[in-house]
């Protein structure tokens, strides 16, 4: 327990220095700056890794790795929608920062508060991995469906933010990243407090897929909230070092498709193995159902990971060498011949 305490203390100190020190002044980091700082969270989450599995043993460390690598790679799905946010409200670059601040921070408070609503459900009706289960193999699905071309780089505001829209006094300019702005001596919100509530919603919403498919991984509220914690850190300089990359990741959420639709598939399992509902089976546990081991989920989860990215990285590759080879149009010549 001291080991919990210290370890979950030093991670919120950390990441809220990260957040409101380093992130204090506007500005855009640049790609050294961002690397620098995505290697080092990167590498503290490997060497935390390693010191669990010295004081817990393999089974937490490796829980830990696959929980980190998941919530990772879906934290990096959720900047796919902040750069579609971004562009679409046209936040103004060197305040984008402090957006993403906000954006973690919430991020942060409502993943907690889905962890504890969680762990205290899930210890007095294990049946709801039935519904995780469901609702992870749903969204699965839903990820694997292509979008349509022209959907591909839309936002579609929610009905929270429509009504926001339409109940504030909104100016259309911004004001560097204020809430609010004087004009003709009127107080006026600016855009970005539906940037905020775009960002806010969208948190919400990858909570929802984030803590079912964690819960699949491990039932430890530890792990469940270390592994959230090194997934939010460094998410906002890995979203200035990734820039233009996050669109050339075209097969990222097919391979997230596959992670999440394994896990769901693991909570179903374990919903059967481990049966309390009295109308199906006479509330006995179907001993048949596969209790599967830590360790295939972590090689599903690395594996799914490492293939979609490189696939995408390849496909990426032939796209530019058959942009670079088509012929270039040579502009019509003017007729002068009159």
């Amino acid at each position: 327990m001291t080991f919990e305490l210290i370890s979950l203390g030093a991670m919120v100190l950390l990441l809220v220095a990260d957040l409101l020190i380093v992130g204090r002044r506007p500005h855009v980091p640049s790609m050294k700056e961002s690397a620098i700082w995505v290697s080092f969270y990167v590498g503290l989450a490997l060497v935390y890794g390693v010191i669990v599995w010295a004081v817990g043993g393999v089974t937490p460390a490796a829980e830990f790795y696959a929980g980190w690598l998941m919530e990772y790679s879906l934290s990096v799905d959720n900047l796919f929608v902040f750069v579609i946010i971004m562009a679409r409200f046209a936040v103004p670059r060197d305040h984008q920062q402090q957006v993403l601040m906000v954006g973690i921070i919430m991020a942060l408070i409502f993943r907690a508060a889905f962890i504890l609503a969680g762990a205290a459900l899930l210890e007095q009706f294990t049946w709801l991995f039935y519904l995780f289960g469901a609702f992870l193999i749903y969204t699965a699905i839903q990820q694997a469906i292509p979008e349509k071309e022209e959907e591909q780089d839309d936002f579609k505001e929610n009905a929270l933010i429509r009504v926001m829209r339409r109940v504030l006094p909104l100016h259309h300019q911004y004001n560097g990243s204020s809430l609010r702005t004087t004009v003709d001596g009127r107080r006026l919100f600016t855009p970005m407090i539906i940037v905020f509530l775009a960002i806010g919603s969208t948190d919400v919403l990858f909570a929802l897929d984030s803590i079912p498919a964690i819960f699949g991984i491990t039932r430890d509220p530890f792990i469940v909230f270390a592994t959230n914690l090194f997934a939010l850190m460094g998410l906002r300089q890995l979203y200035f070092l990734l820039g233009g990359l996050l669109d050339r990741l075209v097969y990222l959420p097919y391979a997230l498709s596959a992670v999440l639709g394994f896990i769901g598939i693991k909570l179903v399992l374990e919903a059967l193995h481990t049966n309390s509902l009295s109308w199906i089976n006479g509330g006995e546990g179907f001993h048949w159902a596969p209790e599967i081991p830590i360790w295939l989920s972590l090689t599903v989860i690395v594996s799914s990971l490492a293939v979609g990215t490189i696939a995408s990285l390849i496909k990426s590759a032939h796209d530019a060498r058959v942009e670079a080879a088509r012929p270039v149009a040579e502009p019509e010549s003017e007729d002068i011949s009159q």
